[in-house]
């Protein structure tokens, strides 16, 4: 039985993200993915200004007047969201938790691409396979979405993108769309991710929180590594302490985004506390000025 509270937050969820989804990124979501392909659907006579390549030859000879062929997309596509629930998500310094903001994130991304008659599949992942939704359409389906990014109760509490990585490569039937959302605390997924970017278009998406880069001046403080359990003691008094945090933290997230510039992907930035429509926003506008 879902808790009360768990119900209520799923429903503020579905009001807040249906509403970005059909006000804020409408279009630009349509505009950002190719669809599968194009198919024939008529001829019409030629107009002044359409593109000469397109005449339909064997019904300008048969007629004797110019006509051109008309195409349409073959839309639906299939997204899948790619969602890390190790333990580092229950981190939030601000009014939401890293998984929170995930879980906004991922409901509006899903009643985005519902919106599009796309599909939508879920893989929830630590250290493991946690769940895994095949792709549906619908708006039954994208409650049941926003339902296991709040309330699945992960066994693990490690990350291993490898594992979800490979999991997408075997079980997806074709290319897809695919959202890594994580917080990429983790190592050796490279070549997993090279796989999938070959297959798929594989889209990161970081999740970060402000105490990951800089911790506060608060004297003695016991910090524990919420997925090995790693116990550390930590004199935040200590400028120098306080720099070696905050560069070590800068070298993980600059070997990452290497990774992704010697991939050329297109990474999402999002942190606790801020607005992630703008990112998404720009993501979307600068994937329509690519196409």
């Amino acid at each position: 039985m879902i808790p009360r509270e768990v119900l209520q937050k799923i429903r503020r969820i579905q009001i807040r993200t249906s509403h970005l989804a059909d006000n804020l990124l409408a279009g630009q979501y349509h505009s950002a993915f190719k669809g599968r392909g194009v198919e024939f659907e008529e001829v019409r006579p030629y107009r002044i200004g359409d593109d000469v390549r397109a005449i339909d030859w064997n019904v300008t000879a048969r007629s004797g007047e110019p006509f051109v062929k008309l195409f349409r997309e073959e839309r639906q596509l299939t997204v899948t969201l790619l969602v890390d629930l190790s333990a580092s998500q229950g981190l939030g310094t601000h009014w939401q938790t890293k998984r929170e903001l995930i879980a906004e994130l991922g409901a509006t991304i899903a009643y985005s691409a519902m919106k599009n008659n796309d599909k939508i599949a879920l893989t929830l992942f630590t250290d493991g396979i946690e769940k895994a939704i095949p792709p549906r359409s619908g708006s039954r389906h994208v409650l049941r979405v926003i339902r296991e990014l709040l309330y699945c109760q992960p066994m693990g509490h490690g990350t291993d993108i490898t594992t979800a990585l490979e999991h997408l490569n075997r079980t997806a039937k074709r290319r897809s769309v695919a959202f890594l959302v994580s917080d990429f605390q983790d190592r050796g997924y490279e070549k997993a991710l090279k796989v999938a970017r070959r297959k798929h278009d594989v889209i990161p998406i970081v999740v970060t929180d402000q105490r990951e880069f800089e911790l506060p001046d608060v004297g003695l403080l016991e910090l524990v590594d919420s997925e090995t359990g790693e116990i550390a003691m930590i004199d935040t008094s200590s400028n120098r302490q306080r720099r070696l945090y905050a560069e070590r933290a800068r070298e993980i997230a600059t070997t990452r985004d290497q990774l992704f510039k010697r991939l050329r992907m297109d990474p999402i930035y999002v942190s606790t506390g801020d607005d992630f429509v703008d990112p998404l926003r720009k993501f979307f506008h600068q994937r329509e000025c690519r196409r």
